[in-house]
C-alpha cells in the first residue's frame, strides 16, 4: 500500500507541476523512476490517466476524477500521522509559512524567531515573496496577508493596521516645494511603484470621502526598495507602506507629506485554512501573533 500512495504523491507532483522532468526535479528522483510510477498507476486502474503530447500533459476525464481521489486519500492519510505524531495535542512538528518580502523580512522574521524560541518542538520554513501564493496548492501552512481578503475559504485573523505613506527626499521638497494637498502632486514628479495593490491612481481620504489622483509619473519601478532609493536621490515623490518606508524616515532621508489625506488603513492577516482539525502547531503561532502584535502597539 506505501507503493501506492507513493505512486499517487508522484502523480499529484506531476500534474502539480505540469510536467514528467518539473516533477522529477522538484522531487529529486529519476526521470523514467517518475513514468514508471505513473504508468503502473494507469495499469492497475486499467485506464489512462494523463494524455501526453510533446508540448504539454492534460488529464483524461477518468484521470481527473481520479486524481481528485487521490487528493483526498493522502490527506485523510496526512491528518492520519498528524493524529499520531500528537500534532493536534502539543506544538510540535513543520509550519510552512508565506509572508510579503518586505514585510516578512522586517516583522515576520523577528516574530518567528522569538516564536521558536518559546516552541521547542517546531520547525518552521519561511517563504518571503510578494506574488499572491495558494495556500492548498502549495501546501502552505499559514499567510501573513496585506489587504482585503477574497478568500472566504480560509480562515482569517486581523493582526495589525498599515498604511499608504507618500513621501520625498528634504533636497526634492526644498527645490520643488512641499504639495498641501493630493492635487498639488500633478505638479510633480511621481515615482511609481508596480507592485501589489498599486495603480496609477493613488487614493486618499478627506473627512469621510475617498478620493483618487492619477499621478505623472516618469519613473515606475517594481520594487517597494527601489521606489525608496529614487525617492532618496530626489528622483521626485512617491508613495509606499509605512512598514517599508520606516527606517528611511527615522534616517531623515524621506519626509511624509500629504498625513492629513492619508487614505484608508490596510489590514494585516494571519491566514490558514479551515479545512479539518487546525494542529496545536498552528493554533499556537496564531496565540503568539496576536500578543505579539499586541505588545508592540
Amino acid at each position: 500500500m506505501s507503493d501506492k500512495l507513493q505512486a499517487m504523491k508522484i502523480l499529484l507532483q506531476v500534474v502539480d507541476c505540469g510536467s514528467f522532468s518539473a516533477a522529477a526535479r522538484l522531487l529529486e528522483m529519476p526521470l523514467p523512476t517518475i513514468s514508471r510510477k505513473v504508468n503502473e498507476l494507469e495499469q492497475q486502474i486499467n485506464c489512462r490517466i494523463l494524455n501526453r503530447s510533446t508540448r504539454q500533459l492534460s488529464l483524461t476525464e477518468a484521470g481527473q476524477q481520479y486524481v481528485a481521489s487521490c487528493r483526498q486519500i493522502l490527506e485523510q492519510v496526512e491528518e492520519a500521522e498528524r493524529l499520531a505524531a500528537g500534532e493536534y495535542a502539543a506544538p510540535c512538528g513543520e509550519l510552512v509559512i508565506t509572508a510579503p518580502l518586505v514585510y516578512g523580512k522586517l516583522h515576520v522574521v523577528p516574530m518567528l524567531a522569538a516564536f521558536l524560541r518559546q516552541y521547542p518542538d517546531v520547525k518552521v520554513r519561511l517563504m518571503l515573496t510578494d506574488r499572491y501564493v495558494h495556500l492548498l496548492e502549495e501546501h502552505i501552512d499559514v499567510a501573513f496577508r496585506i489587504g482585503e481578503l477574497a478568500d472566504s475559504s480560509m480562515i482569517a485573523r486581523k493582526l495589525a493596521h498599515i498604511y499608504w505613506q507618500v513621501c520625498a527626499s528634504p533636497a526634492y521638497l526644498a527645490e520643488h516645494g512641499t504639495p498641501q494637498q493630493p492635487q498639488d502632486l500633478l505638479q510633480h514628479q511621481c515615482i511609481r511603484f508596480d507592485g501589489i495593490n498599486t495603480h496609477a491612481r493613488w487614493q486618499f481620504r478627506q473627512g469621510q470621502q475617498d478620493f483618487s489622483i492619477a499621478i505623472q509619473s516618469r519613473f515606475s519601478v517594481n520594487t517597494a526598495e527601489a521606489a525608496i532609493a529614487a525617492a532618496i536621490a530626489s528622483a521626485g515623490i512617491t508613495r509606499v507602506l509605512s512598514y517599508q518606508v520606516a527606517y528611511a524616515i527615522q534616517q531623515q532621508q524621506l519626509h511624509c507629506i500629504l498625513e492629513d489625506f492619508r487614505g484608508p488603513a490596510l489590514p494585516v492577516y494571519f491566514m490558514y485554512s479551515g479545512q479539518g482539525r487546525t494542529p496545536q502547531k498552528i493554533r499556537a503561532l496564531l496565540d503568539f501573533s496576536v500578543n505579539y502584535y499586541n505588545s508592540a502597539v
